[in-house]
């Protein structure tokens, strides 16, 4: 249903929305070093691989999940900025027809916004307006098996077509100017526990996409397809077939796990030849992609079951670790295992972001960044996947690793982080990395149980303790020195994602409701909207005919139970 902003305007007296403006006089600083203009490349009416290539620079569009193929959430507009943030007036509201959690990124080409729902609906809006255009609404095949609430983190655009993953393990190409289905693929089979809540990534005539299933005893995979066909190309499963890796005792920090490695050497001799076949490590969101070098970089996530080590003997590869392949062929090229036989759930989910970091020596060269749900930012190179450094924990670490027990084990982080899926954003020019944060004291319980062939397969339970104060925060730590340079707490654990641009900005939103503009440089809050349902979406920012929007949807999140609505708010500076 639209809202026009007359409309809107009534809405959010009836809903109790409001936003609270503070004095912000003071000009710009964004960084010591001169920023060029944002450049404008929207008048195309096909997304081309030029314009994707360029998106980091594009100061009309937000075509990628994360941005740009770098995954910076750096918008380089600065029309809205810490001078003027304060003024910022909601310019349309769009409400979908699913009140459930909400996660998307919208996409923005040239005027025409796409936006999804939890059950894969597909919605294009006029971006300036909020009208819709069309709407594309899934039918789900009889079977969807899928871990933490029904989500959607949204679509892939290249050239006249638009692409979604579903819940039901299916990638749909639609037309972009009318959503019309021209081919539609099965990823995997969704009985098995394959199911699918990240956005595709297009990118030099394919569609990438991984698979969730973690949790339910699937083998983990990237797949890429054929973006005109929809034809499989290549796939590489993140669980090889020998599994053991090099028996490690200790975390990427250097802490031990307490692992029995005799004991799962012992094991692994009768387990071991098998263990592939179900050991989980899914892929839960986009791979950062780097055309000079023809690589891609994503992350791999928990093991299967997640918290009994027991029956899967070995480091587990490549669980928890970030992997690079060969862009073309699908081919590894390397990894590193952040922890290894993971049992306390705290795999690697937040999406990689390459920049130029500085390495052992002070040496500027490219790297690839990762938030862990450890709460740590990893700092890796992006030649060999080895780590330079990490930072200062973002959030309490206790008890680090004690072995979950039938009764439960504290310790912390707890199993949603640290960092969870949330993607991270940077200011390359500052050298600021920006991430959101849960703490959630919980216990970890572990009670083995046999492979129920793609129904959920834990293993045991981590469960919150209630006593404990759970709370969030959001994080800005110089990724050049592991050093965090500021920290701002938040009400309720934090869960959606950040947004940066180049108006010296950070923009989220948290499960209460409130949506937020900080100071890149000092974390100080500028500006505050409260939504009426929890923002736990990332935001995007783009331009139409000259006048820069922030969007982001509010709809609240099933993993930690905010509240739910349907809402896509559009934001911008009063004419």
């Amino acid at each position: 249903m639209l809202k026009k902003l007359g409309l809107a305007v009534a809405c959010i007296g009836a809903i109790g929305l409001f936003a609270s403006y503070g004095a912000a006089d003071e000009k710009p600083e964004v960084n010591k070093k001169e920023i060029k203009p944002a450049m404008l490349f929207g008048d195309m009416s096909l997304v081309t691989q030029d314009l994707l290539n360029r998106a980091g620079d594009d100061g009309n569009n937000f075509l990628h999940t994360n941005g740009n193929y770098l995954q910076t959430r750096y918008y380089p507009a600065r029309q809205i900025n810490v001078s003027n943030v304060s003024r910022l007036r909601p310019a349309w509201i769009f409400q979908t027809d699913v009140i459930d959690s909400l996660e998307t990124s919208p996409i923005v080409v040239n005027g025409t916004m796409y936006v999804t729902t939890s059950f894969d609906h597909v919605f294009a809006l006029n971006a300036r307006t909020g009208e819709e255009i069309w709407a594309y609404r899934h039918k789900m095949g009889p079977i969807t098996t899928y871990c933490c609430g029904p989500n959607n983190r949204g679509v892939a655009v290249y050239g006249d077509m638009v692409y979604l993953a579903t819940l039901d393990s299916k990638l749909v190409a639609l037309d972009a100017k009318t959503g019309e289905v021209k081919w539609t693929k099965e990823i995997a089979d969704p009985e098995k526990g394959y199911s699918e809540t990240m956005a595709p990534t297009a990118v030099k005539g394919m569609i990438l996409i991984g698979t969730n299933g973690g949790e339910y005893g699937i083998r983990g995979f990237v797949k890429a397809f054929d973006a005109k066909t929809g034809d499989l190309k290549w796939t590489f499963y993140t669980i090889p077939e020998d599994t053991k890796g090099v028996w490690a005792t200790t975390d990427a920090t250097g802490r031990d796990m307490h692992r029995d490695i005799e004991a799962e050497k012992a094991a692994y001799q009768k387990l071991g030849p098998d263990l592939y076949q179900k050991l989980g490590g899914g892929v839960w969101q986009n791979p950062a992609v780097d055309l000079e070098t023809n690589r891609i970089y994503f992350v791999v996530g928990n093991p299967s079951p997640d918290l009994d080590g027991s029956i899967r003997p070995g480091d587990n590869l490549y669980t928890d670790s970030l992997v690079s392949l060969d862009l073309d062929t699908g081919k590894y090229i390397c990894h590193f295992q952040y922890i290894a036989h993971d049992v306390w759930d705290l795999d690697a989910v937040s999406p990689t972001i390459i920049t130029q970091v500085a390495d052992k020596d002070g040496k500027m060269i490219k790297g690839v960044l990762h938030a862990g749900k450890t709460g740590h930012v990893y700092v890796h190179d992006a030649k060999d996947c080895s780590l330079i450094r990490y930072s200062e924990a973002m959030v309490p670490q206790e008890n680090m690793w004690v072995l979950p027990t039938k009764d439960g084990a504290r310790m912390l982080p707890g199993a949603n982080g640290g960092v969870e899926w949330s993607p991270m954003a940077i200011d390359p020019h500052a050298g600021l990395a920006y991430a959101i944060n849960l703490h959630q004291p919980m216990t970890y319980h572990v009670e083995s149980t046999k492979y129920p062939d793609g129904k959920l397969w834990l293993g045991g339970a981590f469960k919150v303790i209630p006593t404990e104060e759970q709370w969030g925060n959001i994080t800005a730590v110089n990724y050049n020195t592991g050093k965090i340079q500021w920290q701002v707490k938040t009400q309720q654990p934090m869960i959606g994602g950040i947004l940066a641009t180049a108006g010296g900005l950070v923009f989220a939103g948290e499960g209460n409701g409130h949506f937020k503009a900080y100071d890149s440089q000092t974390g100080s809050a500028l500006w505050d909207f409260q939504a009426g349902a929890g923002v736990n979406a990332p935001p995007s920012s783009y331009t139409v005919e000259g006048k820069q929007y922030i969007v982001v949807g509010a709809g609240g999140n099933t993993q930690i139970d905010y509240k739910r609505g349907n809402s896509i708010i559009a934001f911008s500076l009063p004419d």
